[in-house]
């Protein structure tokens, strides 16, 4: 459309309302005014051109005027009339003259009193700038008009460069004032923050925190097991420990440690890490028989970054291949070095199966805590970390704690992360209700608000004004990084939209708007077939996945080994949407609109649920094990590649002689041959190949057994062959190979690391 086609069309539009556009009453008003002073110009010429052909008249009879006097006095009275006429017209003419004058005058000085300040912004849309100077969309394109501006790519939400912006605003008569983008008022930070050290001298003794860590299936949450006399191992699936918890264990000499049993298996390595960053002491646990993994240097590293200090539990020093000597050494490359060889790293040998030397490892990772005097203030608000986050269907969002700081009572008022919460019931690992839980102490806590992530620190506040301030702060805080980051892409995609829309304008810059459309409706024509295999082809080569998990803990370990997915080229992995708790219609709904594969951690989907997603064609996939789950995305991901042509060897033959036979006028070479291994069949596909590389791939155009044609030569008979392509020579001692291709299923290359 050209651009007075586009102003037509938008008149049109705005004509059909009730009241025309502001800028067409204008224009209408201006063509009236115009009108009327025609025709008044015209009025006034026609009166003088009539008056001075009567002059001329009276003139010419002057000269006769003696003759006939009466005549005369006439002619005299007519010309006296003729001259207040043309003064009456002159004097209407300058009267309109002086009126104009005076009134663009009025409006010159009216449009310097009134010059309306305009406050614009770089890249602000015609929208936007038609808002700003209080007039409508179509000033804008007129404004545009004769000017390099291509006015049919501008749309209302098009962004306007400095240059054009300028340009409106000038030919509007406004006047120009650059602003920043308006920044909203700054607010004071209503954070809760922890309260600076208190007095040394209340600080009491408190118990370690302690955590396990070593190898997937080094006997770690057997040797907790052993440690608090509870089958925790019994009632995990597969054996393997999913989630942090957090144990109180009392010890017969009275003293008290607290185990956080962090998961040893490969995917949970952050979770590993915050285990790591709450606690006084590691237990490094080191199968004797099997020695340093990678997940005990990983273990062996969180350690280091947190600053911890280590205790060593060589554990299955029953079996009879152990050697703990040799873990010990192992361990020297990580600088990790035992007491034995001069260190500072306690070892005890243990068995947590049959529970040998149990009473040893607590001894002296309560030695270790006596080293390293740890204390805590009982008194004043309380301080802590979530350990683990979970929704429970009949008490809501539950967090397990640690408490750092103060004590914790029913009735407290707690903020973590962009939550917060009036603590209404405490429990400990047993699920027994508690009153009050003190420092070191590991306490269910059920009142929230809403779920805090595992990490987010617990600090108590004064009041719920105050618990809801804060969280509104936080919330704030976070919308105003968003916002940075937001008014960050946009100018990003500002940028590149300007650089395409140059670069469009280059590209046609020469041609007339027709050839100019006619190239863009072939371009447009041309991508519509090309679109629909994309979107072919971008289906077969993406997952969609929708993550459900039970706690907050094990859906971040699940998606840390998500993000160490690095085959986008063979297939896309998209994660569409994650959350804590059992899988909804809602996640069968998003599941189906972007064609993804539902997968569930240690949740439910209820039938209507399942009879919903199969009507649907959504996938549901549910697990207990993690790794389980994992194995499970990489089958999907290997089902969505394409298969992979894989070549079986059916016989192979040596050429023994080569000799031609005459077809037609055609010599056809042929080569003597002898089967060495299984057998030719002619309808399969051979190679030649000729010191050790592939010269021909191809099919046979005749396969002879002395002079009869055959289909099939078996090992240890003599041949004669010709291949479909004449130009081949063969040479004594090259093989012929006969094959077959087979299509297999193509494997994901993704290794998530176990």
């Amino acid at each position: 459309m050209t651009t007075t086609g586009k102003a037509h069309s938008r008149t049109e539009k705005e004509w059909s309302g009730s009241k025309p556009p502001p800028i067409l009453r204008r224009n209408m008003n201006q063509k009236i005014l115009k009108l009327e002073n025609l025709l008044r110009f015209h009025t006034v010429c026609r009166q003088l051109h009539s008056l001075c052909q009567r002059r001329m008249l009276a003139q010419w009879r002057h000269v006769f005027s003696s003759a006939y006097p009466a005549w005369t006095a006439q002619l005299y009275a007519h010309s006296g009339q003729t001259d207040v006429l043309i003064r009456a017209a002159l004097s209407q003419q300058r009267l309109l003259a002086t009126k104009k004058e005076e009134r663009s005058q009025k409006s010159q000085l009216s449009s310097r009193k009134s010059k309306k300040e305009v406050e614009v912004w770089i890249g602000m849309t015609v929208e936007e700038l038609a808002r700003a100077m209080e007039k409508d969309i179509d000033f804008i394109y007129e404004s545009l008009m004769n000017t390099a501006v291509d006015i049919d790519s501008l749309e209302a939400d098009s962004h306007l460069d400095e240059v054009w912006i300028k340009e409106v605003i000038k030919k509007s008569g406004m006047k120009l004032k650059w602003s920043k983008l308006k920044q909203d008022k700054v607010r004071e930070n209503k954070d809760a923050v922890k309260r600076p050290q208190g007095d040394p001298a209340l600080l009491i003794p408190r118990s370690p925190v302690v955590a396990i860590m070593g190898h997937v299936d080094h006997g770690k949450t057997t040797l907790l097991d052993q440690l608090r006399k509870t089958q925790v191992a019994a009632m995990e699936v597969g054996g393997i420990t999913q989630h942090i918890g957090a144990f109180l264990v009392s010890l017969p000499s009275g003293e008290k440690i607290t185990f956080l049993d962090t998961p040893g298996h490969a995917a949970f390595s952050a979770m590993r890490a915050r285990g790591a960053q709450v606690t006084d002491i590691i237990i490094l646990v080191v199968a004797a028989d099997d020695g340093v993994m990678k997940q005990t240097v990983e273990s062996i590293q969180h350690a280091k970054d947190a600053q911890v200090p280590i205790v060593l539990a060589i554990n299955k020093c029953d079996k009879a291949e152990a050697d703990p000597e040799k873990a010990k050494k192992e361990l020297l490359a990580y600088d990790v070095v035992c007491e034995d060889y001069g260190g500072d790293v306690q070892a005890v040998h243990v068995s947590a199966l049959t529970g040998d030397n149990m009473m040893a490892l607590t001894e002296a990772t309560v030695a270790l805590a006596e080293m390293l005097e740890l204390k805590a203030d009982p008194t004043g608000p309380v301080e802590g970390t979530v350990i683990e986050s979970f929704t429970d269907k009949g008490r809501g969002p539950v967090t397990t704690a640690i408490i750092q700081r103060g004590t914790l009572k029913k009735g407290s008022i707690l903020v973590a992360g962009k939550s917060w919460a009036k603590v209404r019931l405490m429990f400990d690992e047993n699920g027994k209700t508690i009153n009050e839980a003190c420092p070191s102490m590991p306490v269910g806590i059920i009142g929230w608000r809403d779920l805090p992530s595992a990490g987010d620190e617990i600090l108590e506040v004064e009041s719920e004004a105050r618990a809801r301030e804060v969280v509104d702060w936080r919330k704030y805080e976070q919308e105003q990084e968003k916002s940075k980051e937001d008014l960050k892409l946009i100018e990003e995609k500002r940028k590149e939209h300007q650089e395409a829309h140059q670069k469009a304008r280059e590209k046609y810059g020469t041609l007339s708007w027709k050839e100019r459309s006619f190239i863009k409706y072939k371009e447009k024509k041309q991508q519509q077939p090309l679109k629909l295999k994309e979107k072919v082809e971008r289906d077969s080569d993406v997952l969609p996945i929708i993550i459900k998990g039970d706690v907050d803990g094990s859906l971040e370990a699940i998606l840390n080994i998500m993000d160490t997915y690095d085959a986008s080229h063979e297939c896309e992995l998209e994660l569409v949407h994650f959350g804590v708790g059992d899988i909804s219609e809602n996640d069968v709904n998003l599941a189906e609109t972007f064609n993804g594969v539902i997968y569930g951690f240690n949740v439910n989907a209820s039938n209507v649920i399942q009879q919903s997603a199969a009507k649907k064609g959504v996938k549901i996939k549910l697990h207990k094990i993690i790794y389980r789950l994992i194995e499970d995305v990489q089958e999907e991901l290997s089902s969505r590649l394409p298969c992979a042509v894989e070549e079986h060897i059916i016989g192979e033959a040596s050429i023994l002689a080569t000799f031609s036979i005459t077809e037609g006028k055609k010599k056809i070479p042929v080569a003597g041959c002898r089967v060495q291994k299984g057998q030719l069949e002619k309808q399969k596909k051979f190679k030649l190949i000729r010191n050790g590389h592939v010269i021909w791939k191809g099919s046979l155009i005749s396969l002879k057994h002395h002079k009869d044609d055959i289909s099939v030569i078996k090992t240890g008979m003599d041949c004669g062959l010709s291949l479909d392509e004449e130009k081949i020579e063969f040479k004594v001692g090259d093989g012929i190979v006969c094959y077959e291709e087979k299509e297999v299923p193509a494997k994901t290359s993704w290794d998530p690391g176990f």
